[in-house]
């Protein structure tokens, strides 16, 4: 990619500043997809892990399929176009659909056996187990998800926990993929502050908005947003904001400290795509997401706390 040949890019109505000093490419990792040490060392200095064409693109496309036929029944597609091409009805607001997981066994064969399950067996070094929720996001035209850190989400468990975005399909610059801040996992003012935050704990000692959900206010917004501002909070944070193009078949690994959003969608498509968590079996595992039915962010999984 070169400034040049960008795209206008927006991430949740921003445009982005697509110049060298702030705007990248990923670094592929794809010569070092075999090397245990060589991939720990590098998610070490990077944060994250970006593989283009490490999983079967045919496999991620029979994932894909099942998904844009749900998609299609639900009425989301526009039906003068096949249902792979996954091109939006005029009124859809399709964002996040969990559902779409549900037995959708080519979609567990990609993210759950095989080499994705393998790579995180070479990066942790040892035995692997993953989150039994499945994040699935069918994100129709509009804008996308704000910067943010995982930790806040599933921290009670290991922090030595990993995410995979998998881009279920290709996906365009236009089409809205995820971006990572570079370097934003060294950022100690983020861990120290922002990532001991819990978006399920609430003050039980302060009254009024901010204060009786999400980590007691102050420093993590509704939501766990860090920013409804891409191009500001990269100001003050410093880094460039890293993507690509992506391909059925790519992987993005990254950790839970890792700041990152994504571009909104400026095509006329659905852009799919999953994340999934993975982590070491021996590890304390966060029990919002592992069971049956995970209870999720449900009231089930609200902690009180003194602020």
């Amino acid at each position: 990619m070169t400034t040049a040949t960008l795209p206008r890019l927006v991430a949740h109505g921003h445009e982005l500043d697509t110049s060298p000093q702030c705007f990248g490419e990923l670094r592929s990792s794809a010569d070092i997809s075999d090397n245990s040490a060589a991939l720990r060392e590098r998610m070490q200095q990077d944060g994250y892990l970006y593989l283009p064409d490490y999983l079967d693109r045919e496999q991620v496309l029979d994932a894909r399929h099942v998904c844009t036929q749900r998609l299609a029944a639900e009425g989301h597609l526009d039906a003068e176009f096949p249902h792979e091409e996954s091109v939006a009805s005029r009124d859809t607001t399709v964002k996040f659909h969990p559902d779409l997981a549900r037995d959708n066994a080519p979609l567990m064969k990609v993210l759950y056996a095989g080499r994705m399950m393998e790579f995180y067996e070479r990066l942790l070094g040892g035995a692997v187990r993953h989150f039994d929720f499945t994040w699935m996001r069918a994100v129709s035209p509009g804008t996308g998800t704000p910067p943010h850190c995982d930790i806040v989400y599933m921290g009670r468990g290991t922090t030595n926990l990993y995410t995979s975005w998998t881009p279920l399909g290709d996906v365009s610059l236009e089409m809205g993929g995820l971006m990572i801040l570079e370097n934003s996992h060294t950022i100690s003012r983020l861990r120290e502050n922002y990532g001991r935050k819990d978006v399920d704990a609430f003050c039980t000692n302060r009254r009024g908005d901010g204060h009786t959900d999400m980590g007691g206010g102050g420093n993590i917004s509704r939501g766990g947003w860090l920013s409804r501002n891409p191009v500001k909070l990269r100001r003050n944070l410093g880094g460039r904001w890293l993507t690509n193009p992506f391909r059925a078949g790519d992987l993005l690994a990254f950790s839970v400290f890792t700041v990152h959003g994504s571009l909104d969608n400026q095509s006329d498509r659905i852009r799919l795509s999953s994340d999934t968590r993975y982590q070491l079996a021996g590890e304390p595992a966060d029990e919002r997401w592992i069971g049956e039915h995970p209870i999720g962010h449900g009231p089930n999984a609200k902690r009180g706390m003194i602020c």
